[in-house]
Order: C-alpha cells, then sequence, then structure tokens
C-alpha cells in the first residue's frame, strides 16, 4: 500500500509521540527504591586507562561503535543530551563520598587495544579465563582497566542471570588488576540483554526499537559496557557505593533496571528520541555524529534513578 507524503507525515508524528510520552524535556528523576550506601573503600578518580581486548572476531562497525561511546565520555558536550552529560552522574559519586573535598572530571581513555581471534582460552568465558585475557590486554601492567569484548560465538559464564556486563578484580594491594566483561547481546540472552532492541523473554511485551546505529549487538554493548564502567569506577573494589549482599549487589545503573527516560515501566522504556532518517531510538549524542542509548543511573545527589530526558 502506497502513502501519501501527508500521510507518511502524520504516521511519523504518530509513532514519535509513542516514543516520547508528554513530559518536559528536561533531564528527570525516575522512580525507585534502591538506595546506595557508600562503604569507605576507594573509587577511581583522574584518568581511567582502558586495556581492551577484543575476544573473537568482531565486525569494524561493532568495534567503531564502542570505541566512540568510549571517547564520547570525556568529549566535551556534542550536542544535547550528551554522553558526557551522563558521565558526569558518574564523577558526582566523589563529592557524595566525601563532602566539601575537590574532585575533578574521571576522563576515560582507551591506552590500549588487543585482538585475540584464535580464541586462545576457548570460547566459554569463566573467572578462571580471565587473568591470561588481563595479562595479554595490559602486557602485565596494572595501571589499567581491562575491558573485554566477547565475540558473538563466544559464552561468558554468569551472564544470563539479568547480568549483561561484568566486574571485577583480582589480587590485591598493588598487584589487583580491575576488569570489565561485556558479553555479546546477539547470542547471548538476546531477550534480556538485547532489549529493549529485541523482544524480551518475559514481561509486557512492547515492540522492539530500532538501534541508534543500526547495529543491534553493538548497541545494545554499549548499554551494558556504560553500566560496567560506572560500576567500576564507583565501585571498583567492592567496597565503594553499593546496596544489597557482595555476591549481588546493586550498583550504580543496576540499581535502576530497565530504566531509559522519564515516564518507564516495566516493559517500557520511557522518554527516548527517534532520529527521523533512520527510526534509532537513543538520548544520548556522542562524538561523530553518533547517537546512543543510555541506561537510568541513580544519582547520588537526589538518591534516586536518574535520566537523560
Amino acid at each position: 500500500m502506497a502513502f501519501s507524503p501527508i500521510t507518511k507525515s502524520l504516521l511519523f508524528i504518530t509513532i514519535l509521540f509513542l516514543i516520547l510520552p508528554l513530559g518536559s524535556r528536561a533531564s528527570h528523576p525516575a522512580n525507585t527504591n534502591s538506595v546506595l550506601t557508600y562503604h569507605n573503600g576507594p573509587m577511581l578518580t583522574g584518568q581511567v586507562n582502558l586495556a581492551i581486548m577484543w575476544y573473537g572476531r568482531f565486525a569494524r562497525d561493532t568495534k567503531n561503535i564502542l570505541r566512540d561511546f568510549v571517547r564520547s565520555l570525556s568529549a566535551p558536550r556534542v550536542g544535547d543530551p550528551s554522553v558526557s552529560e551522563w558521565w558526569k552522574t558518574v564523577e558526582r559519586y566523589q563529592s557524595a563520598a566525601h563532602p566539601g573535598a575537590r574532585s575533578g572530571p574521571i576522563r576515560v581513555k582507551i591506552a590500549k587495544q588487543k585482538t585475540d581471534k584464535n580464541y586462545s582460552v576457548g570460547k566459554i568465558l569463566t573467572e578462571d579465563f580471565i587473568q591470561p585475557l588481563i595479562e595479554k590486554a595490559t602486557g602485565g601492567a596494572s595501571s589499567f582497566v581491562t575491558v573485554i569484548f566477547a565475540a558473538r560465538d563466544v559464552s561468558v559464564v554468569d551472564t544470563c542471570d539479568g547480568r549483561c556486563s561484568k566486574h571485577g578484580v583480582l589480587g590485591a594491594g598493588r598487584a589487583s588488576r580491575l576488569y570489565v566483561v561485556v558479553g555479546s547481546p546477539e547470542t547471548e540472552c538476546p531477550g534480556v540483554c538485547g532489549w529493549p532492541f529485541h523482544k524480551a523473554d518475559y514481561g509486557p511485551q512492547t515492540l522492539p526499537l530500532q538501534p541508534p546505529n543500526g547495529n543491534i549487538g553493538a548497541d545494545a554493548m554499549v548499554i551494558g559496557l556504560a553500566q560496567a564502567l560506572a560500576a567500576v569506577v564507583t565501585n571498583p573494589y567492592n567496597n565503594g557505593f553499593f546496596q544489597g549482599p557482595l555476591t549481588r549487589p546493586l550498583e550504580a545503573v543496576t540499581a535502576c533496571p530497565g530504566m531509559f527516560g522519564s515516564g518507564s515501566f516495566p516493559g517500557y522504556t520511557g522518554k527516548v528520541l527517534m532520529s527521523p532518517g533512520t527510526g534509532g531510538c537513543f538520548n544520548a549524542h556522542g562524538v561523530k555524529g553518533r547517537k546512543f542509548l543510555l541506561p537510568a543511573i541513580w544519582s547520588p545527589d537526589t538518591r534516586r534513578c536518574w535520566t537523560l530526558l
């Protein structure tokens, strides 16, 4: 069936209103009962150097989307709302932990990148195999946070229980190594880790959103990466900001599950924006004209979940 230009415009406006509920354009705190507590441990400050391990085979577009997201965290504001605005909420945890103390920006930099196309530790990643990948990514240096991206044919243990990325620390003292692992939501629990770009496995069923960069796997991995980076900065050694048991704590982003904009409820992301040309849904602008969909984050200022829209 062919549509006239006027009909197409009306259809677009109708879809836009379904995605953008009525409400303020300004940053909006979402409802939550979670309250994170500071446990007096150190947090990451200053410059955070990432050593990226691309474990398996990745398309160039996937790598570029993830790298551009990382570079957007510390970039000058390139649009409104922006990725860097979201990251400033992470930076404010320092002031919440030490009221009155001066706290500067936390700059995230990709310092090293390594690729393991031959799956040197196999295609099932467990805790036992993280150490050798950290050594390969960092060259043995302890001054990096290792970020391990798992390819779509790699299974990451413990990421199908609602956690689509994870962070941790190996060793103690000066020998400790911080790490982040992000699985591929294309094959690793897509109904949980690929939502809202994939149909949900459970709960209310709504139409999946179009990914902002046209890459379901990479755009969903951005959400998992954002979750893990916020956690590794605010709770790197499991004695920073969190709520609940150490074995499964609620942290900066996991305290606000399934929220991306104001008005969110189970099965509905809340208010997001849509690119007219592609239909991709987003809530943050990044470098190189990129757009991203970022999750809600618990604000230490308002002590509630906060979203960009």
